[in-house]
């Protein structure tokens, strides 16, 4: 049921949310194609869905039946050379931008295309609204805090039990990346650079901005299966790859055996927080939120074994004898590999903005999630190994 039409709907100050127009670049992608449906479910927005490819968002563009027909238009174009691209963002009144290139396998091996896509490609988003007098909400990521200042500590120092130098504030901590060599930075720098002139933006133009970070949010339609929904030499982000390995039986890839450490939050979660600062811009105007779930810490190597249990459920397979091997990072990702040992999400300011706190237990989106990856792939894997190989 659309909810929209069953109640009127209001904003954290008790006004009225009058439907708006959203130009959403990046829509076909894991993060657009969630907020796409929650848009079309639960408002009266209309959304122009611009990507390269629409895979992840064809069932809410199909029959004209849907209680949402009309509402949400596909336009297939690519940031870089598309002139009707300023045309969409003058029609709209809200700009999205989640078109970026943020898989760590490429900071390294593609580190030109990962700085053109994060900071070139969005300079016309950013100039068309910042003309036009248009919002912008500016997806960045929390790669832009590179390491802590806690990474930089002795290993046997006291003070490394301290959160203080492993929480992360979007107003106050640095921003600390490795050296030039290390091109794993490109990404964070890119990141960073734009969402510094986004910042200048608003302050010498005025421009309505709101940059989100998010901490690795993760669900159903994150990323790519290596040689069934992409290519199949890729390295996609550690959830994808780890449901790939437990997808084939293989042991899961622990790199530089799994020591750092993530927080996790469900994307159903996160995407209410977008929500949150689409429908209130008095209170998303002009601020970074940080998006994560602080409460949902692990190693890499914890989530590899919550993994293979929560796999082994819900496939009903058993666990593998081998479930984990060690990999160093430079037989993983290649040369100039680096990496922030642990990252938290200070929630103060979306708290107290937005009144956001996420929900979901790791072991319940991990439940979820996997639950769909063994629906979605599993048959389509099984046919690929059982394929003769010719010689």
């Amino acid at each position: 049921m659309n909810r929209s039409s069953t109640m009127a709907r209001v904003d954290l100050d008790g006004n009225p949310i009058k439907p708006i127009t959203i130009c959403m670049i990046g829509a076909g992608g894991f993060i657009g194609s969630h907020l796409c449906e929650k848009l079309m479910h639960e408002t009266p927005h209309t959304v122009f869905a611009l990507d390269v490819y629409n895979d992840k968002i064809k069932h809410l563009l199909e029959p004209d039946s849907l209680p949402w027909a009309g509402r949400i238009t596909f336009h297939r174009l690519n940031i870089k050379h598309d002139s009707r691209l300023e045309g969409l963002i003058k029609m709209a009144d809200l700009t999205i931008n989640l078109a970026a290139i943020c898989t760590p396998a490429d900071y390294n091996t593609r580190p030109l295309d990962t700085i053109y896509s994060n900071f070139i490609d969005a300079l016309p988003v950013v100039k068309y609204c910042s003309e036009n007098n248009k919002r912008l909400i500016h997806f960045s990521t929390c790669e832009v805090y590179g390491k802590t200042i806690g990474a930089f500590l002795p290993k046997d120092s006291p003070l490394r039990k301290d959160p203080a130098y492993f929480v992360l504030k979007e107003d106050e901590s640095p921003c600390i990346f490795g050296s030039i060599e290390k091109q794993r930075w490109s990404y964070a720098c890119a990141k960073q650079l734009i969402e510094r002139l986004i910042y200048a933006e608003g302050a010498e133009n005025g421009l309505e901005f709101t940059i989100v970070r998010p901490f690795n949010w993760i669900g159903p339609r994150m990323d790519f299966i290596p040689g069934i929904d992409g290519p199949s030499e890729g390295v996609p982000r550690v959830l994808a790859c780890f449901s790939n390995n437990l997808l084939r039986g293989e042991p899961l890839k622990l790199v530089d055996g799994g020591q750092s450490q993530r927080t996790f939050v469900y994307i159903k979660d996160a995407i209410e927080a977008v929500l949150l600062m689409i429908e209130n811009p008095a209170r998303a105007n002009g601020h970074i939120f940080n998006v994560g779930n602080p409460n949902n810490e692990v190693t890499v190597r914890q989530l590899a074994e919550i993994m293979i249990q929560v796999y082994s459920k819900v496939s009903g397979e058993k666990t593998p004898e081998t479930p984990t091997i060690d990999v160093s990072s430079k037989e993983f990702y290649g040369e100039g590999y680096d990496d922030s040992d642990k990252r938290i999400p200070d929630m103060t300011i979306i708290n107290k903005q937005l009144g956001w706190n996420p929900k979901t237990s790791l072991f319940d989106l991990l439940e979820s999630t996997l639950t769909y990856q063994h629906r979605t792939y599993a048959e389509a894997i099984k046919k690929v190994i059982a394929k003769p190989v010719a010689s």
